[in-house]
């Protein structure tokens, strides 16, 4: 079945795209305003999901090695198409195999040899399993980039990213980052009642400044960049979390 993402899921993608490796939790929670424990929370639930299946290494084996890369395309027959790419993934020098829909070639393999002989023994070993190579050719290069549809909107555009917890009975948590030039920056929660920035059934359980947990009461201030936990019996509002959010 599709898991539905929602935007921080689309996000956490999207810099663990970027950089798997090198990019940490407290990173993407920095990123994406929200906790460093929602952004663990949401890659377990991810890799749990089978939407993240693992994390490779991007190898240019000819600075490595001199080595050559070569893509091969091939026909395999479609009924078939998943059994000779499992078989042709143990080809020795095989480093990935793409199946697709199409009738034509169907296979896409890539091998890395250390010369051409090399790739043409490759060539034989995948010929002698009964797939058809209708083409090939050196790979020069390979860039891989992040999806973009799941990166950061534009600043003047991005908008405060919350996390939503649903609870029994239509209870909801949510934990959203206060923006800079949000309208409830600056304000005691008393006044922000009063005001209608939080409406009567939304109650602050935590406020999470510079690493501390702070309790929070009606003189308490929000400041640019808190982490705001919200409790609400029916729901969070859109009206309500729009107090948190940059104005235009």
């Amino acid at each position: 079945m599709d898991t539905q993402l929602d935007e921080i899921d689309r996000r956490v993608i999207y810099e663990l795209m970027a950089d798997a490796r090198g990019t940490s939790a407290p990173e993407i929670a920095a990123a994406v305003d929200v906790s460093p424990a929602t952004i663990r929370n949401r890659i377990d639930r991810l890799e749990e999901a089978g939407v993240i299946t693992g994390y490779h290494a991007a190898v240019d084996f000819e600075a490595a090695d001199g080595r050559l890369t070569n893509l091969y395309l091939c026909n395999a027959p479609v009924d078939e198409r998943e059994s000779y790419a499992s078989k042709v993934r143990a080809v020795p020098g095989v480093v990935n195999v793409r199946e697709l829909m199409t009738g034509r070639r169907n296979l896409h393999v890539l091998a890395v040899g250390e010369s051409i002989d090399d790739l043409r023994r490759i060539a034989r070993a995948i010929s002698s399993l009964g797939i058809d190579i209708e083409d090939e050719d050196l790979v020069q290069t390979e860039s891989v980039h992040p999806y973009s549809p799941y990166g950061p909107e534009p600043e003047e555009e991005r908008k405060t990213l919350s996390d939503f917890t649903s609870l029994a009975g239509g209870s909801e948590i949510v934990e959203v980052t206060a923006g800079e030039d949000s309208p409830i920056v600056g304000r005691p929660l008393s006044g922000a009642s009063r005001r209608g920035l939080l409406d009567d059934d939304t109650l602050v359980i935590a406020i999470e400044r510079e690493g501390k947990v702070l309790t929070p009461h009606g003189e308490t201030r929000i400041e640019a960049g808190d982490l705001v936990t919200l409790f609400s019996r029916g729901g969070i509002s859109d009206e309500t979390l729009v107090a948190f959010r940059n104005r235009k």
